[in-house]
């Protein structure tokens, strides 16, 4: 399910995950509470980049909510172990001040 980027600032955010999908490939998810949804650009497609910091400067300019980059790792099935692999999620925070001057 999505969420439109126009409505995250009128609704009760717990943060905002920013997932690293490809080598420069940039998506957004809002945590509402355990609920995780996609957030949508003002065409109700998927708000994707090829920048963190363009995507930090998007989601900053509707919300003040803490941000985590989230990275997965698919070293175990690259190397081919034969054992089931455990999902490599890594999260961490951007934090929740808004960006620098120098920065926008």
């Amino acid at each position: 399910m999505k969420i439109a980027l126009s409505e995250l600032g009128s609704v009760e955010l717990t943060d905002v995950v920013i997932e690293s999908v490809d080598l420069s490939l940039y998506i957004a998810h809002a945590r509402l509470g355990e609920e995780e949804r996609l957030i949508a650009d003002r065409n109700g497609k998927v708000l994707k980049t090829r920048n963190l910091l363009e995507m930090q400067r998007t989601i900053r300019k509707a919300v003040t909510c803490e941000l985590f980059l989230r990275q997965r790792s698919a070293y175990d099935e690259m190397v081919g172990h034969s054992y089931q692999a455990a999902d490599n999620v890594m999260e961490l925070p951007l934090g929740r001040e808004p960006l620098p001057e120098w920065l926008n």
